[in-house]
This record gives C-alpha cells, structure tokens and sequence, in this order.
C-alpha cells in the first residue's frame, strides 16, 4: 500500500528527496506525473481516470507535506523498506489504509514510472 505522511509532520522536508519517486510534495505544491519519474504522455491512475503526465494537479494538503499515492511505491524495486518513514523524525510516514496494493503491485507500478 502506498504511505501516506499523519498531521504529526512537522514540516522538516527530509523526506522529499529521499523518494525514488517524487512522489512527496511540500504542502500547497502542485504535482504532476511526470515529475521525477519518465512517464509522458496519458497516464491511467489507481481509480481508472486519465490524465496527462505534464498536467499540474492540485495539492493534496496545503499545511504540510504530502505522498501522491500513484506515484508511492513504497520504495519497492529500489530499497529495502519506504525511504520516507526511514528519516522520518516524527514516525509520521505510515502506511495508507485507502490503498491496498501487493508488493507485485507496487512493482508494477515502479515499472511504468519508470520505464
């Protein structure tokens, strides 16, 4: 399942640039498919829609850093466990309950952000 960052963030960044994904956004930053990742062109999310991969999309939190769960791999296919939660000096990076993904899943997902 992808991570998800609680209200106890208290906003120190560490995690962003740990993410093999860019997948973590500081709060109120818009993000985009393509960011981080090779993905050009239509991409089809989690929940069925489609969306370019350039499009600028609104922030998920606007107070204080946030995961995007399409792009949230668990750091599958690249390190041992979630980066996030492994520099995390409040344990606020957890797993997300709302997206329950298998560790085939996750890999599938890694593959096509990067091809």
């Amino acid at each position: 399942m992808a991570i998800k960052i609680t209200d106890e963030c208290i906003n120190c960044g560490a995690c962003e640039p740990e993410c093999p994904n860019n997948a973590i956004y500081e709060g109120g930053v818009e993000w985009a498919m393509a960011d981080g990742t090779t993905i050009k062109g239509s991409y089809v999310l989690m929940d069925g829609s489609s969306i370019d991969a350039d499009q600028r999309n609104a922030p998920i939190a606007v107070d204080s850093y946030y995961i995007v769960p399409n792009k949230c791999t668990e750091c599958q296919g690249f390190h041992e466990e979630p980066q996030c939660a492994a520099v995390c000096p409040v344990d606020c990076c957890v797993p997300d309950e709302m997206f329950q993904e298998t560790e085939e899943e996750l890999l599938a997902k890694k593959a096509k952000l990067h091809i």
